[in-house]
């Protein structure tokens, strides 16, 4: 019998944490390397990130129930709404807690950065819900990725050094850009095991539409791209070599994009293993960024 604390840590899918803590640690180490570290802002920024997760994944076990995306015959983790562990009405009110508290600590870098804070705030919060809420739920017409990208790389990395510093350095910009990949490559993953189960839904994915063979080159492609741009940036002079630390963790990489020719259930080893390999590409391109000049 599951508990109700228990169908709420399902709902928050804690695993998925680690994500929106990669942007954000290498955020921080942008801002320690250019000496615009503040403690306070960095943790507000870390707190916010964690709770607009686990409010994106409280939304997308609400509104992917009533769309229909979510049935017995799904391969992922349990969708508490659909197995009827929670009532709509309750994972409704516990998304719009999360994103309540996390508005409620954004106060606190409104105060600090003024009203770039607002927008950032509002928009990620409107980005959550509408992935696959809303009248034009995006994550259903192959725009989920993008979105990802952009939300869990340059937004949450120059996010967060913006809101240590007030501005944001070319280093943080150029520092998003892996962990936007690497983070897309996670969801890529998610799509790519969902492919049929989607399709039935009418859930038109990019996985849906590239097919596994495509979506297999896309998650290459993220990896290969997020491993090339440590390199880039220290032939640019954005800051020293000391990110090609992260090649350290290519073994790690491999050892995924091997998984990822597994298929249905086996493939949730994969989005695991790709989410820790995102982490520990962070804390090693982190230490790459803050240690070597």
């Amino acid at each position: 019998m599951t508990t109700r604390t228990e169908a709420w840590l399902m709902a928050a899918r804690p695993k998925t944490l680690p994500a929106a803590a990669s942007a954000v640690i290498v955020g921080v180490a942008a801002a320690i390397r250019d000496g615009v570290f503040s403690p306070l802002p960095a943790l507000a920024a870390l707190l916010i990130a964690l709770l607009l997760q686990i409010g994106a994944n409280i939304a997308n076990d609400l509104f992917d129930f009533y769309r229909g995306a979510d049935t017995a015959e799904r391969l992922g983790p349990t969708r508490v709404t659909q197995a009827g562990l929670l009532s709509p009405h309750q994972v409704r009110t516990g998304m719009w807690v999360t994103f309540g508290l996390a508005a409620l600590l954004g106060v606190y870098l409104v105060w600090r950065i003024g009203w770039a804070a607002v927008w950032i705030g509002v928009l990620a919060i409107l980005a959550a819900v509408a992935y696959s809420g809303g009248p034009f739920p995006y994550g259903y017409y192959a725009l989920g990725d993008l979105a990802v990208f952009i939300f869990f790389g340059p937004v949450a990395v120059a996010g967060t050094y913006l809101a240590q510093a007030g501005m944001v350095s070319p280093l943080a910009w150029w520092a998003s850009l892996p962990m936007g990949l690497l983070i897309t490559a996670i969801l890529v993953v998610n799509n790519l095991r969902d492919i049929e189960t989607d399709r039935a839904a009418g859930k038109r994915t990019l996985a849906v539409l590239l097919g596994p063979r495509g979506t297999r080159l896309e998650y290459l492609l993220c990896l290969l791209l997020a491993y090339l741009s440590p390199l880039v940036m220290g032939l640019s002079g954005v800051t020293s070599f000391g990110g090609l630390l992260t090649w350290f963790s290519l073994p790690l990489a491999y050892r995924q994009w091997r998984g990822l020719h597994n298929e249905g259930r086996a493939l949730n080893v994969t989005l695991a293993g790709t989410a820790r390999l995102t982490l520990i590409y962070a804390l090693l391109f982190s230490l790459g960024i803050v240690l070597i000049p």
